[in-house]
């Protein structure tokens, strides 16, 4: 008897709904992180001035980010599609953009108003999740429970800050004399 799987709407939807989400946040995260930096201060002026300088992304670091996080989200789908759904990082990265999808509601209370990504939070990213997680119940494949929600938990603001670490540093002015890229 075959293991059960899940379609590939499933595995290759979860790069779908990472798409539209980061689509929202390519056209605002740069624009956002500029304009929200002074109400920010005002409201944390204990945080040092270096946290600030890095909060603020350009327009060139998010788009290297965005794509440096799409191929960990491909690797993800692919993975997903080959084995069916039952792939452990698969599952594991679903479990952790379902909790990026509520991260972003947070963020947007925590700061009273619009966040990059808050709009496909609740009508792309946990719908999708919550929908992808029952079909591989209904496939009788475990989402992982609450291991591959600790592991999200855990490696979700690692690899955020990682690939936004790496963007910066791939932008990096080389060199006597470079100058910073608009």
């Amino acid at each position: 008897m075959a293991e059960a799987t899940v379609s590939k709407a499933v595995t290759w939807g979860l790069f779908a709904a990472w798409v539209a989400n980061d689509l929202e946040e390519l056209a605002t995260m740069a624009g956002w992180s500029r304009d929200a930096r002074p109400g920010l201060q005002e409201r944390f002026p204990r945080v040092p001035e270096a946290f600030w300088e890095r909060m603020e992304l350009s327009q060139r670091d998010v788009t290297v980010a965005i794509g440096l996080m799409g191929g960990v989200m491909v690797a993800a789908s692919a993975e997903g599609a080959r084995t069916g759904g039952r792939s452990p990082f698969f599952r594991t990265v679903l479990a952790g953009f379902g909790v990026h999808g509520v991260a972003h509601l947070v963020q947007s209370l925590a700061y009273r108003g619009y966040t990059p990504g808050v709009v496909t939070a609740p009508t792309v990213v946990i719908p999708y999740s919550v929908w992808a997680v029952r079909r591989l119940k209904a496939a009788g494949i475990k989402s992982g429970g609450a291991g591959a929600k600790a592991a999200a938990l855990a490696l979700l603001p690692v690899t955020v800050a990682g690939v936004h670490a790496l963007a910066h540093r791939i932008n990096r002015p080389r060199g006597r004399g470079a100058h910073t890229p608009m």
